[in-house]
């Protein structure tokens, strides 16, 4: 799965916002966690359907 798979832009989630796919887990949310000093184990905690590759297909996202 690619970052398109793993993204989704819906106006009807999260105002628009980009998503994990089947979630309400913005991009931001994710970037800002890890700016705050999150790590992979902190992130899986508080979010338990979060993947490794969800975070980083939110990384790959925010690059482009």
């Amino acid at each position: 799965m690619g970052t398109a798979d793993r993204i989704e832009l819906n106006p009807r989630v999260m105002l628009g916002k980009p998503v994990i796919r089947g979630t309400r887990i913005t991009v931001e949310l994710i970037l800002r966690k890890i700016a705050e000093g999150a790590d992979e184990a902190t992130l899986f905690a508080a979010y338990p359907n979060l993947t490794r590759e969800d975070i980083q297909a939110a990384l790959v996202y925010a690059a482009d």
